[in-house]
């Protein structure tokens, strides 16, 4: 645990250096930027730092370092040490990216209990009495500043490859990349089932929801960081499959308990509006799963509900009956469980050093039971 919250703290400090890095190199082009370094700040200051914490136990269960973790000491400052916080850092920095598109995509108002950046910027057009659509506004300048934190992203993870041979720096930048591109596709089948839903045939809509997850969230939330860990550590064949083998079905079972707090979390907890996921329409395995069960008056009924972002409370409830009754709600716990339990026994038979299994299948259950 000790080590857990010194490697979140090391991340959190190299985030805020290259923030302090951009907002100087922002300044000397325009104060009107100001915004753009106050939004990104705020979003990169919460958040649970997951993808840090699986890309730094990827790392240690290959490289097995024992001892205090102090990357930053005299005798490891040019070490794999400094290069996993600064790759766990731009892959945090990639997540807020990743988060600024998807808000604007979903047309989600809040995030971590602030607006979205797109409703800051729509916000402060209003506020400031500019001209023009202040909607279109806030949107653009919520893509802009989503594109400059992948650029951010980019030069971070950069930094933590000139630490490592030239060798390995191009098999580690090949599995980010692979990420990247995995995550995009993931998000466009996740826009595209949304729209799409009609002309698929019913007995197809649950595989279609199972392969927006793997590839939206399953494999960059989870597989990626561990495999750019162990990479970074220079892992070999079996020790990646073992990790493979275990962070694809976490990474599973992370977006299906996602896909339950979308729709049944606590916004105080969550930080976003009760049944947002339902206002959204998303077609996530929870909603596809209901629908094989449901008569067709309550699937009709169903399918006419989820997209409307007015949907009132009460319906909102009625929705969430609708779900639970169907036993949709009982057949993703369990299968959260089954995928809990294939990755431990991945983990268990994978060669990788004990302590780190011990912190892999912690978080296993901590990213499976949360409840935001």
């Amino acid at each position: 645990m000790a080590e857990s919250t010194r490697l979140v703290d090391l991340v959190s400090a190299r985030i805020d250096r290259a923030l302090d890095e951009q907002r100087d190199r922002l300044a000397a082009i325009s104060p009107d930027l100001v915004s753009f370094d106050t939004y990104a700040r705020d979003l990169l200051s919460g958040g649970k730092r997951f993808r840090a914490l699986f890309c730094y136990w990827g790392w240690q269960s290959v490289a097995g370092r024992s001892g205090s973790f102090d990357p930053l000491s005299e005798g490891a400052r040019q070490t794999t040490a400094e290069a996993i916080v600064t790759a766990a850092a731009a892959l945090e920095v990639f997540h807020a990216a990743a988060l600024v598109h998807d808000d604007i995509m979903d047309r989600s108002d809040t995030r971590r209990g602030r607006p979205a950046a797109h409703r800051r910027f729509e916000s402060q057009h209003a506020d400031s009495g500019w001209v023009g659509d202040r909607a279109l506004y806030g949107t653009n300048a919520a893509l802009l500043l989503g594109d400059m934190l992948l650029s951010l992203s980019d030069s971070v993870f950069d930094e933590a490859l000139a630490l490592l041979d030239p060798v390995r720096a191009r098999i580690v930048r090949q599995e980010f990349h692979t990420m990247r591109l995995e995550v995009t596709a993931g998000q466009y089948l996740d826009i595209h089932e949304e729209t799409a839903w009609p002309t698929v045939d019913d007995a197809e809509q649950l595989v279609r929801a199972q392969r927006v997850i793997v590839f939206k969230s399953a494999k960059y939330s989870v597989e990626a960081p561990l495999l750019i860990g162990a990479l970074i550590a220079g892992a070999s064949t079996s020790q990646l499959d073992g990790l493979r083998s275990f962070g694809l079905p976490l990474g599973v079972a992370y977006q299906l308990r996602d896909d339950m707090l979308g729709v049944f979390g606590d916004p105080e907890v969550t930080g976003k509006p009760a049944g947002d996921d339902l206002r959204e329409g998303k077609r996530t395995v929870l909603v596809a799963t209901a629908r094989k069960s449901l008569p067709v008056g309550a699937r009709q009924l169903l399918d006419e509900l989820l997209g409307d972002p007015d949907l009132d409370d009460d319906q909102v409830q009625m929705l969430r009956a609708t779900l639970t009754d169907s036993g949709a709600v009982s057949a993703v716990e369990r299968s959260i469980e089954r995928h809990v339990q294939r990755a431990k026994a991945a983990l268990d038979a994978a060669p990788l050093t004990p302590s780190a299994r011990e912190q892999l299948a912690s978080l296993a259950d901590t990213v499976s039971r949360r409840s935001a």
